[in-house]
């Protein structure tokens, strides 16, 4: 037997060694979740501060004070009822009794009638101590728009008022208690403090053994399936009899891990203060302080582009595009997502991701973040004038020039991990016109609401108004960010790669994509010729189009490719046995013309053309 005989077997061993040490780098990851212990102390407590609300807090939680847990599970919960004990506290302590309301109305009676006046507080709620002054100043701001009024009973007035003293009541959970937010908060930082055991005491092991191993395994197993002892070319052999990029058992099994993560991520990162200190000492060094549950996802995120870019540029290394492209999005989220963000936050500046882009960057209007930019000095002002001159100027202009893959595909973190991470999967996007039809309805229904989302913070911003048409400013707020930041965008965009193929998000739900995507159809250069009379229907092309698009359609027909959705992967191109296809920058004015019909005849494409 010679080498050359011997070499594939040694390579299916390279594989499968590398599929062995990254399974147990994961299964040590996810291990990870139950290796601490948890002992809350009131100097845990304090480090978050100090006021009333630690105070009550710190009284709440005295039975499991220095008490000693074994599960993360029991200590949350148990730590989620001391906040709750410590909001009533603060509550019963600072809430007014609705009596008081009638006893005012009783006061107001002139001549008959009952007329409400400020000075009649005083009477029923004198400012004897710190507790009834904020009581009384509070009544006296809420009630303000019922001063001189005249009611012809006293039980008109006294309604009036009950309903004043239950908003005041209603408020105490963000005025002196702790808001959902603020306990979120404090649940994961009280919680990740308290952890111990072997996991803190051993950082630097476990770091090793869980994301080391997945890295090296990842790079063993990519490096056997793509690159050593490979012919040229793209491979995608069985990828529509594998398990795990067919909807098999393992996609579906990753798909529940990936949408159960973002899950927790958004809504319960408490349960996931292992893995975040994991992240801590290169927290540390980053930013000066220790890691948050984003910073954890930052993390994760920025590994997932690196290491699945390795294997794009393994997969495709024979295609010159592809390898720029996969360079290009690993460069913009290790760099402008990542890196340059933590060390500006060191060092007290805005981290302001440089590459994000409204209304993708949905927050960018909100009034934390203008206040913050414009606090910030020469550097704030510069970061909003950028923003701001992304959305106007440099969206259009490099979109004319180049496509909506200037961003789709070359920069933005989304698109960045939908060609990494999401490659494998990309196959599984539907072509159908159903999906077609709910694509063009649902991403420019979310466009709008973006728009309508960031016109009522700025109304708000500007006029203190939180109402618009009888309709709260903030409800919408937070709508949006529940809805399309937090579902669409996290659970559904990412978690369902495996189900729906990479670019969920990006086809469905992205405002910006859609904002890109009406420029690119209408004025702009690129477009995706074809050379119809060289096509042989083979179908690679569709079934390779991460977005959904049945390229094959066009190319049977020698008709260009205009479609708001696509974003210029040029995946079409490199998986075609013929040459059909080809990226090109060409006059908009001839963006119509099909060069290769007989006769070179110009028209549009027909009405039900899936576009």
């Amino acid at each position: 037997m010679t080498e050359n005989d011997r070499f594939p077997m040694k390579n299916k061993t390279l594989k499968t060694s590398g599929l062995i040490i990254f399974l147990t780098g994961f299964f040590v990851f996810v291990l990870s979740l139950t290796l601490s212990n948890y002992t809350l102390t009131g100097k845990i407590i304090h480090r978050q501060g100090n006021g009333e609300r630690l105070a009550a807090l710190t009284d709440a939680a005295a039975p499991m004070l220095n008490v000693t847990y074994a599960s993360n599970i029991s200590f949350v919960h148990d730590l989620k009822e001391a906040i709750d004990k410590a909001n009533r506290a603060i509550i019963a302590k600072y809430s007014i009794d609705e009596k008081v309301g009638e006893k005012i109305a009783e006061e107001a009676a002139e001549d008959g009638k009952y007329i409400f006046r400020s000075t009649l507080i005083d009477k029923v709620l004198p400012t004897e101590d710190e507790i009834t002054k904020y009581q009384n100043q509070t009544f006296r701001d809420y009630a303000g728009w019922l001063e001189g009024k005249t009611f012809d009973n006293k039980e008109a007035l006294a309604e009036q008022l009950v309903f004043v003293i239950r908003n005041i009541n209603n408020s105490l959970s963000y005025k002196k208690a702790f808001d959902s937010y603020s306990a979120k908060n404090l649940l994961f930082w009280l919680t990740k403090d308290a952890a111990s055991g072997i996991l803190r005491d051993n950082l630097r092991l476990w770091i090793f053994l869980s994301f080391g191993l997945i890295i090296l395994g990842a790079f063993l197993y990519f490096y056997s399936t793509y690159y050593r002892g490979t012919i040229a070319g793209i491979k995608n052999n069985g990828i529509f009899m594998s398990p795990a990029t067919a909807r098999g058992w393992i996609g579906i099994a990753l798909g529940v891990f990936m949408i159960s993560f973002y899950i927790m991520l958004y809504f319960y990162p408490e349960y996931l203060t292992n893995w975040v200190l994991l992240v801590d000492p290169l927290s540390y060094r980053l930013n000066g302080g220790p890691a948050s549950h984003w910073f954890l996802y930052g993390t994760l995120y920025t590994m997932a582009v690196a290491v699945m870019g390795i294997r794009m540029l393994l997969k495709y290394r024979h295609n010159p595009y592809q390898i720029l492209r996969t360079l290009s999005v690993i460069f913009f989220q290790t760099a402008f997502a990542f890196i340059i963000p933590e060390i500006l936050a060191s060092l007290h500046k805005p981290a302001v991701d440089l590459k994000n882009i409204w209304p993708l960057d949905y927050d960018f209007f909100y009034s934390y973040n203008l206040d913050e930019l414009m606090n910030s000095g020469m550097l704030g002002w510069f970061m909003l004038f950028w923003g701001i001159a992304l959305i106007i100027i440099a969206v259009p202009v490099f979109t004319y020039f180049f496509g909506k893959r200037w961003y789709c595909s070359w920069v933005c973190g989304c698109g960045g991990l939908a060609e990494t991470l999401g490659d494998p999967f990309r196959q599984l996007s539907d072509k159908s016109i159903r999906a077609w039809k709910i694509e063009r309805y649902l991403i420019y229904s979310v466009l709008v609401f973006a728009v309508v989302n960031t016109a009522g913070v700025l109304y708000t911003y500007f006029t203190g108004s939180y109402s618009v048409l009888g309709i709260g400013t903030e409800s919408i707020k937070s709508a949006y960010g529940f809805l399309i930041s937090s579902i669409f965008a996290g659970v559904v965009g990412t978690g369902f790669y495996p189900l729906m193929g990479n670019r969920v998000w990006c086809r469905f739900g992205c405002p910006l994509a859609a904002y890109l995507g009406v420029v690119q159809k209408f004025k702009s250069r690129f477009r995706i010729t074809t050379n119809g009379g060289q096509c042989i229907s083979c179908g690679n092309c569709s079934t390779y189009c991460e977005m959904g698009i049945d390229v094959r359609w066009y190319a049977q027909r020698g008709q260009n490719i205009v479609r708001a959705s696509c974003v210029g992967c040029g995946i079409c191109a490199a998986v075609c046995p013929r040459g059909v296809l080809r990226l090109e920058n060409n006059d908009p004015s001839d963006r119509f013309n099909t060069p290769h019909l007989t006769g070179n005849e110009s028209f549009r494409e027909p009405v039900d053309a899936p576009r």
